[in-house]
């Protein structure tokens, strides 16, 4: 469900629920109230009975009397200690309220009685019956008229919350739309972001500062900070080139210096050939980790075969092994297949055995085996080792960890950069471990094949 859907049913519901319970609390209201002031009526209309019972019981007859103050649909009675009438009068059409159970009651009550589902008051006065004896005047009276109030009041409130559903269901609407406004708006420009590669910022209202205004400016905010980066990377660029100019003022120095002097002074022809060929070799290395880090994923050209991963290693450790003159331990556990770009994984294996042989002296050591559903290859070296605090920044391009490390291997910090790239195309994992003074171990692992 979208969020404007979420924020009009939630808030809709919500408003609905707070007008049942606001219509509840009137109803309920204004039937106490309604109830009370009737009670109060009964009351005094049954202390005006009581005086008047009171002053001529002994002149007319107990019946005769009572008719004579019954209220209208309501009835009174007498009711002596032992739970009988004495006398009862009805009015109107109320004779099944004779058929009630009669009760003395020796102290005033006054309360609204359900009888056949109808509302009556009823209120019993303590009285001094004929003999001397203490009796209960009784009397009950309808309420007929405050039951249709009440039902035409509920009536009232259905109606009324039923007609104001509808604008408060348009209302949350607007609601909804108003709030998910700058969100929309947030989506479309980084649509057009990602499409056009063009940096857009959202307008922000200036009278307004809550949250979807600080939400619009945190966007602004990003958006300047990814501008400032890509400003930064096309700087990075740019000093790469710089990188490269000085390796071809050196061989531009050089090859001047050999072309003047080079045939007749021989230690100068072999320092500058020496010159030129470190320069060449150092601007070749670094030209090729700069290309291959500027392509996208879609521009690797991955060529993927089922190789034999043992096979892959043992041609790569035999290369290396001729370039560099170095010894390499070999340590096969089992064979395995696996499907990859035979071309990038020995690029990614030459990677960490190229730093194994930059940052130690003693043979290299390289072991393939199988850790559950995966092919792992560890490459080690026993050399000076990394600091654990530099573990998360190893991969980033141009971070090299110190200057004796750098000045050690001569390198651009480059290559692992390059390797975190090449990793992700083969769907590889790469890992770390190091120990100062005790060496380096890099762990590639790939999923075999099926």
């Amino acid at each position: 469900m979208k969020l404007t859907n979420k924020i009009h049913v939630f808030t809709t519901v919500l408003f609905v629920i707070l007008l049942i319970l606001i219509n509840v609390a009137i109803y309920f209201s204004f039937k106490n109230i309604m109830f009370n002031t009737e009670l109060k009526q009964a009351k005094q209309e049954a202390e005006q009975v009581l005086a008047g019972v009171s002053e001529n019981q002994s002149a007319a007859a107990t019946q005769d009397l009572l008719r004579a103050y019954v209220p209208p649909g309501g009835m009174l009675k007498i009711v002596l200690e032992n739970n009988e009438s004495d006398a009862t009068v009805t009015a109107g059409n109320e004779q099944d309220l004779v058929e009630q159970e009669t009760h003395f009651y020796q102290k005033e009550i006054t309360e609204v009685r359900a009888i056949d589902d109808s509302p009556y008051a009823f209120v019993a006065l303590p009285i001094v019956w004929t003999d001397g004896e203490v009796a209960s005047l009784q009397m009950i009276e309808s309420m007929e008229a405050e039951a249709e109030n009440l039902e035409l009041l509920r009536i009232v409130l259905l109606v009324v919350t039923l007609l104001a559903i509808i604008p408060l269901f348009i209302s949350a609407r607007l609601l909804s739309n108003l709030i998910t406004k700058p969100i929309t708006s947030l989506i479309q420009t980084m649509n057009h972001i990602r499409g056009s590669g063009q940096f857009q910022r959202i307008e922000t209202p200036k009278q307004s500062k809550d949250e979807l205004y600080q939400m619009t400016e945190a966007f602004n905010q990003m958006i300047d900070q990814l501008e400032a980066n890509y400003d930064r990377q096309e700087q990075f660029v740019s000093n790469a080139s710089h990188e490269l100019k000085t390796p071809l003022t050196v061989i531009e120095s050089y090859s001047s210096l050999l072309k003047r002097r080079g045939k007749n002074d021989e230690a100068l022809f072999k320092e500058s050939v020496e010159a030129i060929q470190s320069e060449a070799e150092r601007m070749r290395e670094l030209t090729q980790q700069l290309l291959l880090l500027a392509k996208q994923d879609e521009h690797w050209n991955m060529e993927w075969e089922n190789y034999s991963l043992s096979e892959i290693l043992q041609s790569t450790i035999n290369a290396f092994e001729k370039a560099y003159e170095r010894e390499v331990v070999f340590e096969v556990t089992n064979g395995l297949q696996v499907k990859t770009d035979e071309h990038k994984l020995k690029q990614l294996l030459y990677i960490f055995m190229d730093n194994a042989r930059k940052y130690s002296d003693s043979p290299i050591d390289v072991r393939m085996d199988r850790v559950g559903d995966k092919a792992r290859i560890v490459i080690t070296d026993h050399g000076i080792g990394i600091s654990r605090a530099h573990f998360e920044k190893v991969f980033d391009r141009f971070y090299q960890v110190d200057e004796a490390r750098s000045r050690r291997s001569g390198g651009f910090g480059l290559g692992l950069s390059l390797a975190k790239e090449l990793a992700q195309v083969l769907g590889a994992e790469i890992q770390l471990d190091s120990e100062i003074g005790q060496g380096t171990s890099a762990t590639i692992l790939l999923s075999p094949s099926q």
